[in-house]
């Protein structure tokens, strides 16, 4: 009886020790030694108002609120032609991930992009940038090499592109360091598929610099995505593409 009780004892403390590995390596892991993914990418705090909403800049007034032809800043007619990606710019992936059972947001980046809006007037006429897919990088190698390989294929599909394709009207052009609120709507292209989307953007300019963010939902079905899921790894069927993206004038 006595060895009875105690291998009884052996194996109850031999499964709570599986499930002190099982539940509090992954906990360790993801909480102290990977650490918090990063904040979402998103403008700095500041003014905001709607687009086409009436505003308190106008053509003759510069953004420090004095004349076109006085030197504290310049007129908002100076906004008017192209304004191409600059440095500091990123975009890349948001998903929520489930490891053994823990809450997790895997995150992944590029600086690697090119493109440019026009704008003349109170109006964007044009839009578009393109991601470098083969540069997205995360905390973790082993996601990566998936991300490039099963799950987007970036040896086949080396871009993500968003083009507008319809103009976005401003009503007026905010004053210096205002975000802007408004919708836009262009073709998504992922995995070599593209389809129609409409999203919120803020955009704020600041000097010689315009600034814009956003996210896209993604489905990954609807792109012929793999879901990343994998090993301990499980995944929704759906991310988030998000961008922060610095344009000058060119």
């Amino acid at each position: 009886m006595a060895l009875g009780r105690k291998v009884t004892k052996w194996i109850i403390g031999g499964v709570v020790v599986v499930v002190i590995v099982a539940v509090g390596v992954p906990f360790v892991y993801i909480h102290f030694i990977e650490g918090k993914a990063p904040a979402p990418l998103r403008l700095s705090n500041s003014t905001t108002t709607v687009a086409g909403a009436a505003s308190t800049a106008s053509p003759a007034t510069t953004a420090a609120g004095g004349s076109s032809s006085g030197s504290s800043g310049s007129s908002s007619s100076s906004v008017d032609g192209t304004w191409s990606v600059a440095s500091g710019s990123q975009a890349g992936y948001r998903i929520k991930e489930t490891l053994f059972g823990q809450s997790n947001t895997a995150v992944g980046r590029t600086s690697a992009i090119t493109g440019s809006i026009t704008i003349a007037g109170t109006t964007v006429t044009a839009g578009t940038f393109s991601a470098d897919m083969t540069k997205v990088s995360s905390d973790q190698s082993e996601r990566d090499g998936q991300f490039q390989g099963r799950i987007m294929n970036t040896s086949k599909y080396p871009t993500a592109t968003f083009k507008l394709t319809q103009p976005i009207a401003l009503g007026a052009i905010p004053a210096d360091g205002t975000t802007v609120t408004a919708n836009a709507t262009g073709d998504l292209t992922l995995h070599g598929t593209t389809k129609s989307v409409t999203l919120a953007v803020q955009a704020k300019r600041s000097g010689a610099t315009i600034s814009v963010a956003g996210s896209i939902p993604v489905v990954f079905a609807d792109y012929g995505v793999n879901n990343p899921s994998g090993g301990p790894a499980t995944t929704s069927d759906n991310g988030t593409m998000e961008f922060l993206i610095n344009f000058s004038h060119a």
